[in-house]
């Protein structure tokens, strides 16, 4: 087991498409370790370190008070703001971390899930799943969060990564004992005050879903390609639909 953000994971649960996936060729040290670790999620780390940074310094320099910047009344994700028009908080409060430690192990998180999806999938694709999943997350606390509540973080889209990889551990008819457990922690973390369920939940839903059009349609790219866009219609549409119940 190793400690996550959204609870534990286990080292079986995220390597399942090492065996597939061709050693890289020397080169430098710096080089490798981003080929190893791929270039999304590199750069997904990059942009939550980046954005971190510039909320510490909009709020005084408070490191574990970062959340008084006035980036997260802008952009974190706000239910009852979202259905007054500002859309961009759909994506944007999935790269705002609440303090240090929020950031941290949602990075870690990020880091071990997806050195090996990005490769088992490849980086367009995991990045297609990523969002979708960090939408997906802001799709659910839409409609199950409280209107008035601001929601901020990776891991509605860290959980859409742990559902892809359950849907690359079933297709390779790995042992599924262990992402049972740890879905089963994560869940129970879950509840936890001050944790965002329907960001969790969405995340994993929607990544699955991703996940199975990615993996199952390998070898058809329109497939893949329609399958995706067709999912973004459905969270646009369900965006709509969640913000006109707020309002009416």
């Amino acid at each position: 087991m190793r400690p996550a953000s959204v609870g534990f994971q286990c080292p079986d649960c995220v390597a399942a498409g090492r065996a597939s996936i061709r050693q890289p060729r020397r080169t430098t040290s710096a080089r490798l370790a981003v080929a190893r670790l791929g270039p999304i999620t590199t750069g997904l780390i990059a942009a939550n370190v980046l954005a971190f940074v510039i909320t510490v310094a909009t709020a005084g320099g408070q490191i574990m008070a970062n959340y008084l910047s006035p980036i997260f009344a802008d952009f974190s994700t706000a239910p009852i703001l979202v259905a007054d028009g500002q859309w961009w908080r759909m994506l944007t409060g999935a790269f705002l971390h609440y303090g240090l430690t929020h950031l941290a192990v949602n990075m870690f998180s990020l880091y071990v899930l997806g050195r090996d999806l990005e490769q088992y999938l490849g980086s367009v694709r995991y990045a297609a799943v990523y969002f979708l999943s960090a939408i997906g997350g802001s799709v659910a606390v839409l409609f199950f969060a409280f209107p008035l509540s601001s929601v901020a973080g990776a891991s509605g889209a860290i959980f859409g990564l742990l559902g892809a990889t359950g849907v690359a551990l079933y297709q390779r008819k790995a042992n599924l004992r262990s992402l049972f457990a740890i879905l089963a922690i994560n869940v129970f973390i879950s509840f936890l005050p001050g944790i965002s369920l329907a960001a969790h939940a969405g995340g994993f839903l929607f990544g699955a879903v991703a996940g199975a059009i990615v993996i199952y349609g390998r070898r058809r790219s329109q497939a893949i390609v329609a399958g995706l866009i067709g999912l973004g219609v459905v969270l646009v549409a369900l965006t709509l639909l969640g913000a006109a119940l707020l309002i009416g």
